[in-house]
């Protein structure tokens, strides 16, 4: 297994520079279900950050870009049940990407709320405010 940085599935997803989408796509399409490549939960924050500030990416496009990368047999993505699980959240919601994935990460380590000074996040990511 080889890690992959952000900017290889940035490159890959975009193709938007022809030298570096090349490299990408010769080294993603290398990867196998034996010799898979590895896809942090930091990772995958980063991308979806990435693809909404610099490519203008809308919340469907988002969801998109994560689920195939989810899908991929040949990448495995760190902590794929919480992500899946905050993408649902991003994806029915008006929620950042992160605060859906800090709860959901937060909840499933048997916490019973998460905290946060963020009204946003306290009313579409199931946070709780501070009061």
């Amino acid at each position: 297994m080889i890690g992959l940085d952000t900017n290889v599935l940035v490159r890959y997803v975009m193709q938007d520079d022809p030298k570096q989408s090349l490299k990408a796509n010769r080294l993603v399409e290398s990867l196998t279900q034996d010799e898979p490549g590895f896809f942090s939960v930091v990772s995958v924050v980063e991308l979806v950050w990435v693809l909404s500030s610099c490519y203008g990416l809308g919340r469907n496009q988002l969801v998109q870009a994560v689920e195939a990368v989810l899908r991929t047999k040949e990448i495995v993505v760190d902590r794929a049940d919480h992500v899946a699980k905050a993408l649902r959240m991003f994806k029915a919601g008006s929620a950042d990407f992160a605060d859906c994935l800090i709860e959901r990460g937060a909840s499933s380590a048997g916490c019973e709320q998460t905290m946060t000074f963020d009204a946003g996040a306290a009313g579409s990511a199931g946070m709780t405010l501070i009061q």
